[in-house]
């Protein structure tokens, strides 16, 4: 998670320097971004059945591969269709193969009762990452050129990622274990008090088809579409933006980083909170951070104080970015079991796209007037529907019952 995820992140530090040398538009360049996310969504549901068929190993060794080509070939980039095929393409699948999106997938088999704290413990190694790599990648683009931290960045993917992710493990019972630590179902008491999942949404056996007639499943959707549309349209955006405000490539590349570190205590806060409250006040909390990301920065473009500036990555990241917390629980907690992988991956087409949409009309927006006023104002208005979107599809209603059988809040 540190080195995939901030190898995905790094398109907004490369994206100036492209920009500055090939003075393409804003939105086409950016574009690029937004055209690997659709394609990486629409890579979601063969990832989501190759690792219920094959397990992570596969898949992430997958991505570690295509996004080490990808990060190789960018260094060849002189029209924008290289652009898309390699940062665009190759970097997104391979990044969606062995980041947010990966472990999503196999991570919420091994925990029931803390599956928010544990996956946001998880993903909060994409925090220690972006504070580490992003800084060091500005560091190379300055002093060496963007292609030189491509080149740099793909060889630290496949010295660290490729022998590391052959430990993993698909589900505890390959390893004669169960979720939790529990004893085996054999062993167990009856009624002795452990914490399992709802009895009544455990006993659906959740395939595709099955979960795309309930409406849940559609309102999860546009809650993930509208959330990752304003995650990325800030993500992409945000160093170019800053940099035209005056502040320096090195501030811009520590903002960039520093959401990241500050997303550690909020993910894992927010995870732990969502096993006790509910997830919907957890997605609901972290679609508020964006929304508070934007007005600062659109507050930046009056008042460029370093005051507005950590109120922007505090917004991001130490509340925004807890959304990861719960993007992978939710569907666990609601379509968990045999086909949890392609259920999850069908729905991370539509995180995807919004995804993609984000950094794309954004750019658009501002091609046309010239601002990114706009572009954020619609991001908060995407914030506010995730949150509608998420309370509507209703996951207290699968959550983890106690042992008198009442829900746990």
């Amino acid at each position: 998670m540190a080195v995939g995820v901030s190898a995905r992140t790094a398109f907004s530090l490369l994206f100036p320097a492209i920009l500055d040398e090939f003075g393409w538009e804003r939105g086409m360049t950016a574009g690029a971004f937004s055209f690997g996310f659709v394609v990486s969504a629409a890579a979601g549901p063969v990832l989501g059945r190759l690792m219920d068929r094959r397990g992570p190993r596969a898949v992430i060794e997958l991505g570690v591969g295509l996004l080490a080509v990808g990060l190789w070939l960018a260094m060849a980039i002189h029209q924008p269709w290289h652009l898309y095929a390699t940062l665009g393409v190759l970097v997104s699948v391979g990044s969606n193969s062995l980041g947010y999106t990966a472990q999503a997938l196999y991570l919420p088999h091994w925990f029931v009762r803390r599956r928010g704290l544990a996956m946001s413990l998880a993903y909060a190694g994409a925090g220690v990452g972006a504070i580490v790599v992003l800084p060091w990648v500005q560091r190379v683009i300055v002093d060496a050129g963007w292609r030189a931290a491509c080149w740099a960045l793909g060889v630290l993917v496949v010295a660290l990622l490729a022998p590391l992710n052959l430990l993993l493990k698909h589900r505890p019972e390959d390893i004669g274990l169960q979720p939790d630590g529990d004893r085996p179902p054999d062993d167990a008491a009856v009624g002795g008090g452990k914490v399992g999942a709802n009895r009544a949404q455990r006993a659906v056996d959740w395939t595709l088809g099955r979960a795309m007639r309930t409406a849940p499943f559609w309102w999860i959707a546009v809650g993930y579409f509208t959330a990752l549309y304003s995650w990325y349209a800030v993500q992409v955006h945000q160093t170019r933006y800053l940099l035209e405000l005056g502040f320096t490539p090195a501030d811009a590349a520590w903002a960039l980083g520093l959401v990241s570190l500050v997303g550690i205590p909020g993910q894992i806060a927010l995870g732990y909170l969502s096993d006790r409250i509910g997830r919907e006040w957890a997605w609901t909390a972290g679609n508020l951070g964006f929304a508070l990301c934007f007005l600062a920065l659109l507050a930046l473009r009056h008042v460029p104080t370093p005051t507005v500036l950590v109120l922007m990555i505090l917004a991001q990241g130490a509340v925004g970015y807890g959304l990861v917390a719960v993007l992978g629980a939710i569907p666990a907690d609601m379509f968990g079991g045999r086909h949890h992988g392609t259920i999850l991956g069908t729905l991370i087409v539509a995180a995807g796209a919004g995804g993609a949409a984000g950094p794309w009309l954004t750019g658009v927006l501002y091609d046309t007037t010239g601002t990114y006023a706009p572009g954020f104002t619609v991001g908060i208005g995407c914030s506010a529907l995730s949150a509608i979107a998420i309370w509507c599809a209703g996951p207290r209603r699968a959550r983890p019952r106690n042992a008198t059988g009442s829900v746990s809040q």
